[in-house]
């Protein structure tokens, strides 16, 4: 028998991957790929996860990029959104729909996931689940190992491809569960239990829906989301300041061809800008303002500021030298 085991990077997925592992099954380890992951210290980087997975369950992590199907989900999902702009419910039925889709091409009968009765507020519920099974056309063959004894027998359980005695009853949100059976499978140097899916953080979703209406939602401005201090400018415009010197290098890597580049002059240390958008005088003149606040201008009124179009329509870098904007009108552009 196989089974499509989606990876989220997270331990519970491991573990529900290992648990079926150890009864025979063999696992296919499935991770998709959406544009909203957490970008922090912590995280896992693709490399990392797969080899987290390659040494826990003797597999190749396979990966799949559905950040465009993503893009279209969150302007309006059929089941509502979280506290945020978290569409958790329709976010796994998309997965698992995708999955489901695999299920021939790779010979595999039913598919695992590491979903735990009770530990997330919105899709992990019973109702919640009940409906992510049925929308995703998965009845009977969607196997959630963590939580299978408080569920009715699946497919895999009645036809004896594993065994209901040696699955599991969690529920709730305590950790320390999974954390023992992690300790019992061997199973060690996982991430920790923080979610890593932005829209469900508070300013990440306020600068998405910014972007949804200013109809500017695309996947290039979602990534640019995740770094930087943000400032809508216009309707059209806006410009992200880096707040250190590895994001300040991310907003250089993604400066597209009609996008400014403000950087401090070579004597005066401050932070990268990168703006997007349709900029005339005055707009260049604000963007100047505003990263002259966040310069080290020691006892200096004014930063030189240099800035230049990545696409040379602007072909030699110009020289400005700015007033740091006040704070009243820098709070009532920021995102």
């Amino acid at each position: 028998m196989k089974a499509i085991t989606l990876i989220s990077g997270g331990l519970d997925s491991i573990l529900a991957a290992k648990v079926v592992k150890d009864q025979g099954v063999e696992v296919i380890p499935l991770n998709f790929k959406i544009p909203f992951c957490q970008r922090k210290k912590n995280a896992q980087p693709d490399n990392t996860m797969s080899s987290f997975v390659k040494n826990n369950l003797g597999e190749e992590l396979r990966c799949m990029d559905i950040s465009k199907d993503f893009m279209e989900l969150v302007l309006n999902p059929k089941h509502g959104f979280g506290s945020n702009m978290n569409p958790c419910i329709d976010c796994k039925i998309t997965m698992l729909k995708k999955a489901k889709e695999l299920l021939g091409e790779w010979n595999a009968q039913f598919i695992v996931t590491g979903e735990v009765l009770g530990q997330r507020p919105m899709s992990q519920h019973r109702r919640a689940l009940q409906v992510i099974e049925k929308d995703s056309a998965l009845e009977g063959l969607l196997l959630r190992p963590l939580s299978a004894k408080l569920f009715p027998e699946t497919v895999p359980e009645k036809e004896l491809w594993v065994r209901r005695e040696e699955l599991f009853n969690f529920n709730g949100r305590s950790r320390r569960p999974q954390i023992n059976l992690a300790r019992k499978l061997g199973i060690s140097d996982y991430p920790n239990s923080a979610g890593g899916c932005l829209l469900t953080d508070l300013q990440f979703s306020n600068r998405l829906r910014d972007l949804i209406i200013h109809r500017q939602l695309n996947i290039e401005n979602v990534e640019l989301l995740k770094i930087g201090r943000h400032f809508r400018l216009s309707a059209s415009t806006k410009l992200i300041v880096g707040r250190n010197e590895i994001e300040n290098k991310e907003l250089e890597y993604l400066v597209k061809e009609t996008d400014y580049l403000f950087i401090p002059d070579q004597d005066l240390a401050g932070p990268a800008c990168l703006g997007r958008g349709e900029f005339n005088d005055q707009l260049v003149e604000l963007s100047c303002q505003i990263m002259s606040r966040y310069c080290d201008l020691n006892d200096a009124k004014r930063a030189r500021i240099i800035y230049y179009r990545k696409d040379n329509s602007v072909t030699t870098p110009c020289v400005a030298e700015a007033f740091p904007i006040c704070e009243g009108k820098l709070d009532s552009l920021r995102l």
